[in-house]
């Protein structure tokens, strides 16, 4: 049996299906994500985990037990808000050893903690600043503390990374990923963000209007995906031959589907192509290697291997 299990997992609103028999094991140590558009039901299935929303039907089990039978307090859960929710009138080491202290876990055990937890997440130095003297990343990793600090057997997270901008997001993706791996800790993520559920997770669980689409590593979604919503959430991506075929895997060669460029767009360390052809219009992407490329107007022909 996987570590948790949600079974037929149901959440209904009035007449409204948030959630529809959402069924997943997570093995212990496994980084999921819970990945799809607004409105898909995957924060409603982080809460129902979490206890902050009783499911209409369906069963949690963590390592056997029925966890919607225990007060959301006692689930021994670690949770990060998109906005953090730290305590503005607590410094660092105060937010971190909050949880600890509502354990009642002795003051040198807790210090103890803190100060191995702060190390962990690189903000030792900084245990005695308030969250208004931190930046938006530093206060996105005192979250991580004060989650982590209570040894989880859980880590839940709900778009962590949303508020930070794109170069800031990417650099705390890479950390997120190396904490959970040096902690071990069983981690789910909610993200509406394709490339960062793909960066952070062992598996994806893609969701749509409630429904589960596919469960599967990164690479066997992305490469082989399940239905056209995966094809089309996942990336850029063109149908031809019957095939989902993405525009990376597409080459302009001396012969092939024959077409005429339309756009080109330079995008930094790639080129974004539109090809018009007889099968329609065809996204393509090449790489900059900084040989010339085709230009708009020209006639081009197109080339790829089997999706």
């Amino acid at each position: 049996m996987s570590f948790l299990v949600l079974e037929n997992l149901s959440k209904r609103f009035g007449g409204h299906a948030a959630v529809d028999k959402l069924s997943l094991g997570v093995e212990k140590g496994e980084f999921v994500s819970l990945l799809g558009p607004s409105g898909c039901g995957k924060t409603t299935t982080l809460q129902m985990i979490a206890g902050f929303v009783e499911p209409t039907s369906g069963a949690v089990r963590l390592e056997g037990r029925d966890l919607l039978a225990i007060k959301p307090a006692r689930r021994g859960l670690g949770i990060v808000f998109q906005s953090y929710a730290l305590f503005p009138h607590m410094t660092v080491g105060e937010n971190v050893s909050f949880g600890l202290e509502m354990q009642g876990v002795a003051a040198a055990e807790r210090a103890r903690r803190v100060g191995e937890t702060l190390e962990l997440v690189g903000l030792a130095a900084f245990a005695g600043r308030f969250p208004r003297q931190l930046s938006g990343g530093q206060q996105q990793r005192v979250a991580l503390a004060r989650a982590l600090v209570i040894r989880p057997q859980i880590l839940l997270l709900d778009e962590p990374l949303s508020n930070l901008d794109a170069k800031l997001r990417e650099e705390m993706q890479i950390e997120l990923r190396q904490i959970q791996r040096s902690v071990g800790t069983t981690t789910i993520l909610v993200t509406h963000d394709q490339a960062e559920a793909m960066a952070l997770s062992d598996r994806l669980v893609v969701m749509n209007q409630g429904r589960v689409e596919q469960i599967a590593p990164p690479h066997q979604a992305y490469e082989r995906p399940a239905t056209a919503f995966v094809a089309g959430f996942l990336g850029k991506t063109n149908l031809l031959d019957g095939a989902t075929v993405r525009p990376e895997k597409i080459s302009f060669a001396g012969e092939g589907l024959a077409g005429r460029v339309r756009t080109r767009v330079f995008q930094g360390n790639h080129w974004l192509y539109q090809v018009e052809t007889e099968k329609g219009l065809v996204t393509v992407i090449r790489q900059n290697s900084g040989e010339p490329m085709p230009v708009e107007g020209e006639a081009v022909c197109l080339t790829w291997g089997k999706a």
